[in-house]
Parts: C-alpha cells; structure tokens; sequence
C-alpha cells in the first residue's frame, strides 16, 4: 500500500509553515528590527519600514528561488561587503531608535526607519539568504507534490505575516513609551537587542 506511505500535499504544507516559522520567525536583524520600530515610533509611523523590510526579504526569497544566490555566492567577498553595509545601517538604525523621544514629545517633523532603509536592510541581511535558503531547499527536497509557485507563494504569505507579528509585538511597548524613563529605557533595550542579535547572526 504505498499510497499509505506517501506524504500527503496537506501534511507538506504543514511542515514548510512550520519549518518557516521556526527558521525565517526567529529573531534575527530584520525581525528585532521590525520590533524595535515598532516600539519606538508607534504602528503607523513604523509601517513604511516594515514593508520595506517585507519586500526587501520578498526579493531575496525570488533570488534564493530563481538560484542567483549560488552564484552570487560564487563571487569573492560578497557575502563581506552584504555583512559590513548591513551592520552599518543597523548601527545607525540602534542608533536612532535609542536616541528617539519620547512618543508624546514627537512632531510630525520626526525622523523615523523609512521604506527604503527597511528594504536596503533586508536585502543586505546575510541571515536572511541563510535562513530562506534552508527552508527553500528542505522544501525542495520534500515537497514532491508542491511546485515551486506554491512554495513559493506561501514563503511570501509567511514573510508577512512573521514581520506583521514581530511589528504588533514591538508596537505593544509603545503605549508604555509617552512616559519619559520608561521610553528612555525600551529604546535603549531593544536597540541593544538588535545589535547584539546582528553580532549573533555574524557568528554562525
């Protein structure tokens, strides 16, 4: 009965949200980043980043998908100068969430993460093509019966709602940020999570 045996389409569905879940939703730059955003400049003012980051993490899982990544990887020192231009902007970005007021002493003229910064980080984040590949390639190897669209479809409907969840998350402190100690101390938390986070992902 060897219908019995195989692995049904539902049950590999299953084991590429999980495997997703675990390996791409773990905390690393961009997700502590999304996070700490949030909790810095509040939902709205935090949503331009966030989807930069989105599609930023959207376009390496199409290079991961389309195979470019081997051969980028190919190239000598690529994957340095990736490394080196994120943790820059993450240092910049710790640096500005830190540094950022108090929500109830903010203007309109505040500065804050924009989309760009948010895609140019994703894009640069070496964890990011470490993290899709594994899953991609676990996918590819088990899924017989899922094309790649399909895989493909649901990694981009994982990717949002991993960095929608890390951005609700930050942005729960926010409500505990108008008060000038406690916005002073969040910041500076979360801004100390996100480089050391970084000097994890470094590392491996």
């Amino acid at each position: 009965m060897a219908g019995l045996s195989e692995v049904q389409p539902w049950q590999q569905l299953l084991a590429l949200v999980l495997a997703a879940t675990v390996v791409m939703g773990s905390p690393g730059p961009a997700t502590i980043s999304v996070t700490a955003v949030g909790a810095a400049f509040g939902l709205r003012a935090s949503l331009s980043y966030t989807w930069g980051v989105v599609l930023g993490t959207i376009a390496v899982l199409l290079v991961v998908g389309a195979g470019i990544v081997g051969m980028l990887a190919s190239m000598p020192g690529l994957a340095t100068v990736l490394g080196i231009l994120s943790a820059v902007y993450i240092l910049y970005l710790a640096f500005k969430i830190a540094t950022a007021p108090p929500l109830a002493e903010r203007g309109s003229t505040a500065t804050k993460p924009d989309f760009l910064g948010g895609f140019m980080l994703a894009v640069a984040n070496p964890k990011a093509y470490v993290a899709i590949a594994a899953v991609f390639a676990g996918a590819a190897s088990q899924a017989h019966t899922l094309g790649t669209f399909t895989r493909l479809l649901v990694l981009v409907a994982m990717i949002v709602a991993i960095h929608v969840a890390w951005l609700l998350a930050g942005t729960a402190f926010a409500r505990f940020l108008r008060h000038p100690l406690a916005s002073r101390i969040i910041n500076l938390v979360f801004a100390a999570t996100l480089v050391l986070t970084t000097a994890l992902a470094a590392l491996r």
